[in-house]
């Protein structure tokens, strides 16, 4: 799936070790206040921070581990199907989708050009791809090549910023001026939940709505319906980018604090782990058994193993510079350069 895609991660995406931290202190959901931010101008909206974002890149010392594969343009996110045995990857500036079968990632299978950039992208793991765009979204058959605008109606001009999809198959979308909508089967708005600065990244776990707020450094979860916020925690000092993994978690890269945060939201928003991953952590995705998190600040991907609670290094690759997307298939770790050199695939079927 592409976390980033939304900003590009999604499902089909893999990615710790260290000690437990201290729990987050939780944020008042209702006056939407964090602790250690400034307000802005109007007294009702949330008090924000400079929101965080990753570290350019240098230029490489070391080789690439693996082998890379040239990409036309730099990439803001990949995502991998299964279903349809294929690797996306969204250009960064949200025009083009490109397909490749991981078998030959040097000839596209198709190039899409959209009709208006995509903002963020998810996969539904069975041969489709939905990308948020102003005024509604793209839907994407991975088979056929074919991208649909789907507009939703009364919010022709607004700019969707965040896109997921639910279990049940209802598209969830954040917009710019932060706020959530929950569409229904006929992708009409049934539900709203405001409060936030911006939308940067939606994610699900189960039934569990979770949204990322890089203005706020934050993680709030709504309600069902998606009508209002339940509980919200406060993800480091700069948070950038959110995966919901496999093992019912959801992973945070705190990009400004140096690590990498693990929630748990089965009964309720907790920060079970806090681990310090230097060089700007950034990227996330998850294999088998390991999390895999970017250094864009070193040009490198560390995969963790979080099967203890106490998470523990077992790989680490030199990458393509400016390594900000990362998605996996099981058996191989697709890194896609924001800079525009390429885009890699490391087999890492003997770490996991």
């Amino acid at each position: 799936m592409m976390d980033g895609m939304n900003r590009l991660p999604g499902r089909g995406v893999r990615g710790m070790r260290g000690s437990v931290a201290a729990l987050a202190a939780v944020i008042a959901v209702a006056s939407g206040a964090i602790s250690g931010c400034t307000s802005e101008d109007n007294p009702a909206d949330p008090p924000v921070i400079t929101p965080a974002s990753a570290a350019q890149a240098p230029p490489l010392t070391t080789a690439p581990a693996g082998t890379v594969h040239r990409f036309a343009g730099a990439a803001d996110g990949v995502l991998w199907d299964k279903s349809a045995n294929a690797v996306s990857i969204l250009s960064d500036n949200g025009r083009t989708v490109t397909l490749f079968t991981p078998q030959n990632l040097d000839v596209p299978r198709h190039i899409i050009r959209l009709a208006s950039p995509a903002t963020a992208a998810v996969g539904d793991g069975n041969g489709t791809l939905y990308l948020s765009t102003k005024g509604g979204y793209f839907r994407l058959d991975i088979a056929s090549g074919r991208a649909d605008k789907v507009n939703i109606q009364g919010h022709e001009h607004i700019e969707f910023s965040a896109v997921t999809r639910r279990p049940d198959g209802r598209i969830v979308l954040g917009n710019t001026d932060g706020t959530v909508f929950t569409l229904d089967a006929e992708n009409a708005v049934t539900a709203d939940a405001k409060g936030f600065a911006r939308i940067d990244s939606l994610a699900y776990q189960g039934n569990t709505i979770a949204v990322l707020d890089r203005a706020q450094s934050s993680v709030t979860t709504l309600s069902d319906s998606g009508d209002r916020t339940v509980h919200a925690l406060r993800a480091g000092d700069g948070a950038t980018t959110m995966l919901a993994d496999d093992k019912g978690r959801l992973l945070v890269a705190d990009t400004r604090g140096g690590a990498l945060l693990v929630f748990g939201v089965t009964d309720s928003l907790i920060l079970r782990q806090r681990y310090p991953v230097p060089g700007s952590p950034y990227g996330l995705a998850y294999s088998t058994k390991l999390t895999w998190v970017s250094q864009t600040a070193t040009n490198t991907v560390i995969g963790y193993d979080l099967s203890t609670g106490i998470p523990e290094e077992r790989a680490r690759f030199s990458t393509v510079r400016q390594p900000n997307s990362l998605v996996s298939d099981g058996s191989t770790l697709f890194v896609a350069s924001a800079a525009g050199d390429g885009v890699q695939a490391i087999d890492i079927r003997s770490a996991g």
